[in-house]
């Protein structure tokens, strides 16, 4: 879910429900990376954990932190107006196991921690924002000795999905319109880079990929999953022209089945992504 704000061209007008149209799968690598993250520093009797989930979307994960540490106070920042309104009707308040659950409008170019937390992470946030190993040293800064930054990132920008999406984009047709809408090189970095950096920067981490085959259904799901995510750039640009964006999607439509054919039980689609965890020394 974007850190930047709306129109912005690397931060799209969001739409929660479809996003969730794929929940089940986008929620795996949550889950993969939550599997990971040690133990929170040990807190004094009383001491409440505090957690930061950056890029929050519509808390449907946020509260796998609830569930995994129900005594802390977990706040999701996000500057999607549409995400953290979902997020708010459907998850704030109080948690079963004693904690809170809230949401807090932030732009993760330039969130800086204003108190120490035991845990920061991000799923599947910090490709929509540029520059963003920049931003590691200041939130590493903020976790307790002991704590963790945790993030997964997409690493699939050259996947079909995303190449013929950027192809199209820059043909001559849409390019006037949509040729710098979309990023590319500098969106992620490769899993040797997060580990040089996050060890430079006094931290013990495991650095990993792993490349999910998602078995979609219904039809054209290629199309309805990146409707969600990558392709919201595209539909923000053509928002004020319904015609140019259906025509877009057609051709788009059409590329993708020669790319991703159905098979007798579903659409298979591979995806890449990249996982951290980063421990500061206690």
């Amino acid at each position: 879910m974007p850190a930047d704000h709306a129109h912005d061209i690397h931060s799209p007008t969001w739409d929660p429900a479809q996003y969730l149209r794929h929940a089940d799968h986008r929620a795996r690598p949550f889950t993969d990376l939550l599997a990971r993250i040690p133990d929170l520093p040990a807190r004094p009797p009383g001491g409440v954990p505090r957690i930061a989930d950056l890029g929050c979307g519509p808390g449907n994960v946020t509260v796998l932190l609830a569930a995994r540490w129900p005594a802390a106070r977990i706040t999701g920042y996000d500057n999607a107006p549409e995400m953290l309104d979902r997020a708010t009707v459907e998850h704030a308040g109080p948690t079963p196991g004693g904690g809170q659950l809230d949401f807090v409008r932030a732009d993760a170019r330039t969130w800086t921690p204003q108190e120490p937390f035991d845990l920061i992470v991000s799923n599947a946030t910090l490709q929509w924002v540029p520059g963003h190993t920049g931003r590691f040293a200041d939130w590493i800064a903020a976790l307790r000795p002991g704590g963790t930054f945790a993030f997964q990132v997409p690493g699939n920008f050259s996947a079909p999905s995303h190449r013929l999406m950027r192809a199209l984009a820059r043909a001559p047709r849409w390019r006037d319109r949509l040729g710098d809408v979309l990023r590319h090189e500098d969106a992620v970095r490769e899993p040797a880079a997060y580990l040089a950096q996050l060890t430079g920067l006094g931290c013990t981490a495991d650095v990993w990929e792993t490349t999910y085959l998602h078995l979609l259904h219904g039809p054209d799901p290629v199309l309805d999953w990146v409707k969600g995510t990558g392709l919201r750039p595209v539909l923000t640009a053509l928002a004020d022209d319904p015609e140019a964006r259906d025509a877009f999607l057609a051709e788009y439509r059409t590329a993708l089945r020669e790319a991703y054919p159905a098979g007798a039980h579903g659409t298979p689609f591979p995806f890449r992504r990249i996982f951290a965890v980063a421990t500061k020394e206690a």
